[in-house]
């Protein structure tokens, strides 16, 4: 065990493993402490090296990082739990690591760079504007929000998964769940109308799958609500590559100025099944 610490602190990952293959993997077979020494030791590796490099060294590391009891330990450590912990997760390797890399692919989702970020489809009006929310936020850190005019405005973004850090075969095997979740609110004085669509694409760019509801409207003098549309595509089937987020709206009293539909504290994540 000394000289196995000295390796940990002093030598690459190749070093350990020759010192692995001639004296840990047989050591295994025999001595049962020696196993959870090596346990231990994945544990503190980082996890991408664990799956990649420790996995092949040989078959009873492989059993290890196979087991359940090892990524379930991992999550444990690290502070990750499933939101529903009676539902524990049908395979805890893709739990962690779907959690591990889960963020908001969208960029500037909540106007703090004003349109930055953000490819503009139509400009009606007085155009796109960012603003300080009118009305307090469910979450007080969304401050600003993107916000409509008399004509037609729509924008949206192109998210390239491979760029993202989402490989080819690990959509198409994993399939794991695309949560889209958008924020939006009228004006208590104007109706307005608000509109979202959302493509899987691809590699060509073109529609796997969409999520286009009916178009939302507003009436003149309502409680100026904070609305959260939410769709979550599931079992769409191998080749996706891109996703495509378009959302916008309108007034519908033609007045000037910025008195349409807002929006903010938009997302697309890619996250685990069991939510």
């Amino acid at each position: 065990t000394d000289r196995l610490e000295v390796n940990l602190q002093d030598a690459s990952l190749p070093d350990i493993f020759t010192f692995s293959r001639s004296r840990l993997c047989s050591g295994l077979r025999s001595a049962v402490p020696l196993a959870v020494v090596v346990e231990e030791i994945l544990l503190n590796l980082p996890a991408h090296q664990v799956v990649r490099v420790c996995r092949l060294v040989c078959h009873e590391w492989k059993e290890l990082v196979d087991s359940a009891a090892h990524w379930r330990e991992r999550c444990r450590r690290e502070g990750i739990q499933p939101q529903d912990v009676s539902r524990p997760p049908d395979n805890w390797c893709q739990f962690y690591f779907l959690t591990k890399k889960r963020r908001n692919l969208l960029k500037n989702p909540r106007a703090e760079d004003k349109l930055q970020g953000w490819t503009i489809v139509q400009n009606g009006g007085h155009r796109w504007v960012a603003e300080e929310n009118r009305k307090p936020f469910p979450d007080e850190t969304v401050t600003k929000c993107f916000v409509t005019s008399y004509g037609l405005c729509m924008k949206q973004q192109l998210i390239d998964l491979k760029k993202e850090g989402y490989s080819d075969a690990f959509m198409d095997q994993l399939q794991p769940h695309i949560k889209i979740s958008d924020w939006y609110a009228p004006r208590f004085d104007c109706g307005c109308q608000y509109e979202i669509s959302v493509e899987l694409l691809d590699r060509r760019k073109n529609p796997i799958c969409t999520f286009q509801p009916q178009k939302v409207f507003f009436q003149q003098w309502n409680d100026e609500p904070w609305c959260q549309m939410i769709h979550v595509f599931k079992d769409y089937g191998p080749g996706v590559r891109f996703i495509h987020f378009t959302h916008g709206g309108v007034d519908t009293q033609f007045w000037a100025g910025w008195y349409g539909i807002r929006v903010t504290n938009s997302s697309v994540e890619i996250c685990p099944a069991k939510e």
